[in-house]
């Protein structure tokens, strides 16, 4: 099935492993030319790796979401001429009971999961205005919706990423440029992994408590 992606450009933010991988895979099997950014740079490295391998270009960017916004997607613009797809992937899954969230955390989860896609869409939309539209996609998950207890802070800013791309849907709909949020579960990645180790618990335990 072709979906329209071929010789697109689609910038992936967290782009090096887990969903952002996934994605950017997908993106590139469909015939997509792909940029990536990401902080570790052996994942990125290897993420560059197997998009390149599916035939497409590939241009991995080694920065942090919450500095390296604008310098991604100006290195993104010089290399390809376009943006025709910003995927805001970046940001971890740290939750806890609000009296063991400290400012700091709290801080640092809306840097990366609202201010960095604000960047980025700031970064982008002049480009997809002057091309004639594009797209723009926020990946958050389920329990945005339907937060629980012990979800804090990433809830509270997963869901402002999610009120930011309802309120850019109506305003940049009329330049021909969709903003779409997926909202997705439980996920066996490797950042999901690493969350409970932090705390001295097993991963295992909270993939069983999330089945």
């Amino acid at each position: 099935m072709d979906l329209g992606h071929k010789g697109k450009l689609v910038a992936i933010t967290g782009g090096s492993e887990g969903i952002g991988r996934a994605t950017a895979l997908r993106f590139a099997m469909e015939g997509a030319h792909v940029a990536i950014l990401a902080r570790r740079q052996e994942p990125l490295a290897k993420a560059a790796s197997e998009i390149e391998a599916l035939g497409v270009q590939v241009l991995a960017v080694n920065g942090d979401a919450t500095k390296d916004m604008a310098r991604f997607i100006d290195e993104t613009v010089k290399r390809f001429g376009r943006v025709d797809v910003l995927v805001n992937n970046a940001g971890g899954s740290g939750q806890n009971a609000f009296d063991q969230v400290d400012d700091k955390t709290w801080r640092g989860d809306v840097e990366v999961k609202l201010f960095a896609p604000i960047e980025g869409v700031r970064c982008v939309v002049p480009h997809m205005k002057k091309q004639g539209g594009g797209s723009i996609i926020m990946l958050t998950m389920a329990a945005a919706a339907t937060p629980g207890a012990n979800q804090l802070p990433t809830v509270v800013s997963r869901q402002a990423g999610v009120t930011l791309a309802k309120a850019l849907s109506k305003e940049l709909g009329p330049h021909n440029i969709r903003v779409n949020v997926a909202c997705v579960g439980k996920i066996k990645t490797p950042q999901l992994q690493r969350g409970p180790k932090r705390l001295g618990r097993p991963a295992e335990e909270q993939f069983a408590a999330h089945a």
